[in-house]
């Protein structure tokens, strides 16, 4: 999951400071005309390819230095099994890159919710309409948001922690709230802040 922090569009209350603020939206810049927000949720990964690659590279040198000094000291079996090992640590490497990406993207602008999910090579998009999505938790302790609207039906939150999700449900509800025909008022807007 990806944080961006921005400031609020809205009055909060005071908070003391060693109370940290965070937001899962952040302001898109663009047309004046039309701001909008963006969530963007991302699986974490710990070393990109380039690091990987060489870890890679490094274990194979090893693994057949190895396998060759067990071929010249005569047994030639640890060759063959050195490289089925590196074969498969490669197709395990090439998994793990191919998924490294994979992210959910919702985009709030101009009163239209677009959600965007990456997994491997697959994007799935849906726009809905901010008046006539309907933001719900699934039943179930850890569960994703269900976005519903306009006959489609989408959940979200996969890569971000289970504790996190309501906070998501709620800041949707109210971005969505703001966008649509009905805005919030200033006392709704502190009573949802207050909820944080």
């Amino acid at each position: 999951m990806s944080i961006t922090f921005a400031p609020s569009p809205w009055p909060t209350p005071a908070q003391s400071p060693a109370t940290p603020t965070w937001r899962f939206a952040r302001e898109l810049r663009g047309d004046a005309q039309a701001p909008g927000l963006q969530w963007r949720m991302a699986r974490q990964g710990s070393f990109s390819a380039a690091p990987l690659l060489t870890v890679y590279a490094l274990l194979c040198v090893l693994a057949l230095g190895i396998g060759a000094a067990f071929w010249w000291l005569g047994a030639p079996g640890v060759l063959p099994f050195a490289g089925l090992e590196l074969m498969l640590l490669g197709v395990a490497f090439w998994m793990s890159f191919r998924h490294a990406r994979d992210s959910e993207t919702l985009t709030l602008v101009a009163r239209e919710l677009t959600v965007e999910h990456r997994f491997g090579r697959l994007v799935e998009r849906a726009v809905f309409r901010a008046e006539w999505v309907r933001v719900e938790p699934v039943h179930g302790e850890g569960s994703l948001v269900e976005l519903s609207g306009q006959a489609q039906r989408l959940r979200v939150g996969r890569y971000l922690r289970p504790e996190l999700r309501s906070a998501l449900a709620r800041e949707l509800r109210l971005a969505l709230r703001r966008q649509g025909h009905h805005p919030i008022t200033e006392a709704e807007a502190r009573a949802l802040e207050a909820q944080r």
